[in-house]
């Protein structure tokens, strides 16, 4: 018999499922009945982890570093870091700033609760990646959700910031790339969402999860116009580490002994082995791979919005980074969970419904990720055209 005084906790009512992750799940259910699906659902890159970094891994297992690290993360890899933002930016941190997290997830999760409260409010884009809405939830706070449109290449706009603020926000949370847009923050624009934080009291933090994978010659980080801004990144998208799950964030001065504190208390440490090993993925020869797999995900993007477009999907011709189109499908469906749900059961291709992203115009959109190689795209292309006429 059920235990009639366990129950969950009230907030737990507001968090919404991750239906990436169930699209995901009844694809692996017919491909356990012997179907092929083309993925086209998960922003996970399809290469495996450049050899570089697997042999690092080899060699730190064979020295026995298998034990926990210290809570921000080894002093090699921040210091790496570190060195990167000041090759690819300009700007010059102190390691001490460099926290490494158990993925991009872990970094949020600290930085949320160490800036949010309950009773909070934090500004968001709507669509936004929903894992962010949720651990605002979590912590009895509100998401602030701005709609944001393909016109204004799915950004806000300083006046949808004063329109969408209350006298409980506390931070704004943007990012660039965006997922699930593809979009991002001109040097102008973040100095424009500097400037607005700062005159409104409001924390900036900036989601650069996806920074590398661009295909625009300039993508700024929000450290070079704000040295107080939060940053969160990963090793997953461009490094191609996802299942290693290992991330970073970066925090002013003045919150770096409370972040320690926090990931103390949170996860001890981020994986041993995964540190260690990424410790190669700063190396030429890893860099070299990186590049021939971004160019990779250029041409795909490039093949694809002329396959999408010709079908009769509405997309922007502007994505600059990431590996995804926000497509919207008002040509054929209002109704983007059942859209995708036919697609996949009937014809066997696996997309994500706008309603995982947020609530505006979400039953008009869909997330194709150009994720796979270029012969299944052509066998997914392929059979949405059968599906679609």
């Amino acid at each position: 018999m059920a235990n009639s005084r366990s129950k969950l906790s009230a907030q737990m009512g507001q968090v919404n499922p991750f239906r990436v992750m169930t699209v995901m799940h009844r694809a692996a259910e017919i491909e356990q009945q012997g179907q092929k699906v083309v993925h086209m659902e998960v922003g996970e890159p399809d290469f495996s982890t450049a050899l570089p970094i697997v042999n690092a891994a080899k060699r730190a297992l064979d020295r026995g570093l298998t034990q926990y690290t210290s809570a921000p993360g080894i002093f090699e890899l921040r210091k790496a870091i570190v060195k990167r933002y000041e090759q690819k930016h300009g700007v010059v941190i102190s390691p001490d700033r460099v926290l490494i997290t158990p993925g991009a997830s872990g970094g949020l999760n600290l930085l949320a609760n160490m800036l949010v409260s309950p009773g909070d409010g934090v500004l968001l884009t709507d669509p936004a990646y929903p894992c962010v809405r949720n651990f605002i939830y979590m912590l009895s706070a509100n998401p602030q959700l701005i709609p944001v449109s393909m016109e204004q290449n799915f950004q806000p706009t300083l006046d949808q910031l004063q329109q969408y603020k209350t006298d409980k926000t506390v931070g704004l949370w943007l990012a660039s790339p965006s997922n699930p847009t593809g979009t991002i923050l001109e040097k102008d624009r973040l100095e424009a969402a500097r400037d607005w934080s700062k005159a409104n009291g409001s924390h900036l933090l900036v989601d650069e999860i996806y920074h590398g994978l661009q295909y625009v010659e300039e993508l700024p980080s929000i450290l070079e116009v704000d040295d107080s801004a939060f940053v969160v990144s990963s090793f997953s998208k461009y490094f191609g580490m996802t299942g290693w799950r290992l991330g970073w964030i970066v925090v002013p001065e003045e919150f770096v002994e409370m972040a320690n504190i926090l990931a103390q208390n949170l996860f001890i440490s981020a994986p041993s082995i995964a540190q260690y090993a990424a410790l190669a993925a700063f190396t030429a020869e890893a860099e070299a791979i990186f590049e021939q797999r971004r160019q990779a995900f250029s041409e795909r993007k490039a093949y694809l919005a002329d396959e999408l477009s010709s079908l009769g999907f509405k997309i922007s011709d502007n994505i600059q980074g990431a590996f995804y189109f926000y497509a919207n499908i008002s040509n054929f469906s209002d109704n983007s969970e059942s859209f995708c749900k036919e697609l996949l059961d009937s014809h066997f291709v696996a997309i994500t419904p706008g309603t995982d992203f947020g609530e505006y115009k979400a039953n008009e959109y869909v997330r194709i990720a150009f994720t796979t190689s270029m012969e299944d795209l052509k066998l997914g292309v392929d059979r949405m055209r059968i599906a679609l006429t």
